[in-house]
């Protein structure tokens, strides 16, 4: 009966208290289509991050020191159980998140013509979120072009050699390294389109 025993139960429960919030909260009883894209990218682009944030800061440094330690499980505990599971995650957040993207751009964008065009040409009042946009659009190719692909080797989910499964661990470590790179600015086009540059 608990919600919070499960993952699904979770969310769920999240959502409805956010729908009771909008209600008790919400101000005009008009749709705001921009707020919910954005709502919903940001939602997906937390999972997206923070499993690139996870991987770079928590699993390769793991399986680091369990390939390292002979008493333990080895890497095999994580590449068998978590990394599968944590990369199907990533890949489809990053699709939702560059998805909602787009549509929080076409939102946003109260002139004539597309938002998402404006943002990815980087017209006037669109450069600091078109920025964010095109640094997206370039990580979400390494996760799909590069990351994925790679991984799938070294995790043994395809037949690889051993030069092949080495050398496509440096490829997806440097594509995910390059990701993790891109994201600080890209958060701050998104940040800053809305609020303004820190300096």
């Amino acid at each position: 009966m608990n919600p919070l025993k499960s993952i699904t139960g979770t969310i769920v429960s999240g959502i409805i208290l956010s729908i009771i919030i909008i209600f008790v909260m919400g101000r005009g009883g008009a749709v705001n289509p921009l707020e919910f894209w954005v709502w919903v990218h940001v939602l997906v682009g937390i999972t997206w991050i923070g499993l690139l944030y996870y991987f770079n800061f928590v699993q390769v440094p793991a399986q680091a020191v369990a390939t390292a330690d002979s008493d333990g499980p080895g890497p095999a505990a994580i590449g068998k159980y978590v990394a599968p599971r944590a990369l199907l995650w990533f890949r489809w957040a990053a699709v939702a998140t560059w998805i909602t993207g787009a549509l929080a751009l076409e939102a946003m964008h109260t002139g004539d013509g597309s938002g998402f065009v404006a943002a990815f040409t980087f017209q006037q009042g669109y450069q600091v979120i078109g920025m964010g946009a095109w640094l997206g659009t370039i990580m979400l190719f390494n996760v799909w072009v590069l990351i994925w692909p790679n991984q799938k080797k070294v995790l043994g989910l395809v037949e690889a050699s051993d030069a092949e499964k080495a050398k496509a661990k440096t490829i997806a470590l440097m594509a995910s390294r390059t990701n993790t790179l891109l994201s600080i600015p890209m958060i701050l086009g998104m940040t800053g389109h809305m609020h303004g540059m820190p300096f």
